[in-house]
């Protein structure tokens, strides 16, 4: 299918038998993605005719080569070329940010034009969700991209209709981290970690204004909306949806710079939040890394910040830094001295460096016990060897005294 990617080998001749290029040849399989326009046409079009493990030739007219210019040096014009392909393997395309195979697409109907949908955009789409052979979802729907949760509809389809062109029809294999997770879902009677497969059409879209087309007033007041947006994901617990909110406002306002007096301070203050929150988020969905960066890009609008603060021990914590993350929260009680938590956590990396330490001074313990063992046993078996040496060289000599005496006299 279009977008597949596809996995061959290949050898390329000219009509003559001319060798002109092969996959073989270098030890190493040739992947591409099908009609994407990455290869020339006939491999788009043959390629995607094949199964897995078939071998096939491929004789290719100029028009769907390298026409009327060729590929110098070694494909002339206008030349018909023959090529034997071998498919190994191909998968669909991942749409995530990460690469973790989560989002897979494969698109059955190409859609038309180059634009797509992006973040907030007005979209209407025809979907049909299945759990093994069970269709559990179907449906024609308009929603706003963001606010798919509350429909039912998971992370990895809007995600996924982000990439779509209108009229674009894909099949698509989202996994629990991008589906309904480990709380599954009973409206659809989804049990927890379970993988879905959708098939989703792209009937149409409206797409949301981007940060560039936007003036500075529509970027506070829509920074505003989204904030309390995401206020109410974060109250449902839908702390990744309420991530993707408190984000727009980063987007909107970070790189403004012709602000007035006035407003410099209302982007500040939301900009400010924005960060606080999304550190909250990224604790609550235990990405204690993303949480630390947020809270340094707080800090770094309000050094002294009480939550940043804090929330940054617990980001520290939560990578067991634990050091780190006592000195945070003692930073936060000579700033507050009236934050209880904060002396609390404190305490319990107190404990954890404890625990470490004794942890440590027990394989290392252990490690000069086995050293020491390890080299007395050398010493005893270098202290044998040597008696044996030595005797050895005794007997020798002796054999030797005796050889080199003379004979006994007889009586």
């Amino acid at each position: 299918m279009i977008g597949d990617k596809v996995f061959v080998h290949y050898t390329g001749t000219l009509q003559d038998g001319t060798k002109f290029d092969s996959s073989r040849d270098r030890e190493e399989k040739f992947s591409f993605e099908l009609g994407k326009g990455q290869v020339i046409k006939a491999w788009d079009i043959g390629v995607g005719t094949m199964k897995i493990g078939e071998v096939c030739q491929l004789i290719c007219k100029p028009e769907y080569a390298y026409g009327t210019a060729g590929s110098p040096p070694k494909i002339p014009p206008n030349a018909t070329l023959v090529f034997e392909v071998e498919l190994f393997d191909f998968h669909g395309e991942d749409l995530t940010d990460e690469e973790d195979g989560g989002i897979i697409r494969r698109i059955v109907t190409k859609g038309e034009g180059y634009t797509k949908p992006n973040e907030g955009s007005s979209v209407e789409v025809s979907l049909e969700g299945t759990l093994e052979d069970r269709v559990f979802d179907q449906r024609e729907l308009k929603f706003e991209i963001g606010d798919g949760d509350t429909l039912g509809i998971p992370v990895g389809v809007e995600k996924a209709l982000q990439a779509m062109e209108k009229g674009e029809e894909s099949l698509l294999t989202v996994a629990p981290k991008y589906g309904f997770g480990m709380a599954g879902n009973s409206q659809f009677n989804i049990p927890p970690n379970a993988t879905l497969k959708y098939k989703v059409k792209l009937i149409n879209f409206e797409k949301a204004k981007e940060s560039w087309e936007m003036n500075t007033d529509e970027k506070l007041e829509q920074s505003r909306i989204v904030k309390e947006k995401g206020t109410q994901y974060f109250k449902e617990g839908k702390y990744r949806q309420a991530a993707m909110q408190y984000k727009k406002i980063v987007s909107w306002l970070e790189h403004e710079t012709t602000l007035s007096e006035e407003d410099e301070q209302k982007a500040k203050a939301l900009r400010l939040a924005a960060h606080l929150n999304l550190a909250m988020c990224y604790l609550k969905v235990q990405e204690a890394s993303q949480a630390l960066e947020n809270c340094d890009k707080a800090l770094e609008l309000d050094s002294n910040n009480e939550k940043a603060l804090f929330r940054r021990g617990e980001a520290l914590f939560g990578i067991k830094e634990f050091e780190q993350a006592r000195d945070a929260f003692q930073k936060v009680l000579q700033l507050y001295p009236s934050n209880k938590a904060a002396k609390t956590q404190g305490a319990v990396c107190q404990r954890h460096i404890k625990e470490q330490h004794e942890k440590d001074k027990r394989l290392y313990a252990n490690m000069f016990q086995k050293f020491a063992e390890r080299d007395a046993k050398v010493s005893r078996q270098d202290f044998s060897h040597g008696i044996k040496r030595s005797r050895g060289q005794f007997l020798m000599g002796t054999q030797r005294r005796v050889k080199l005496s003379p004979a006994p006299h007889s009586h």
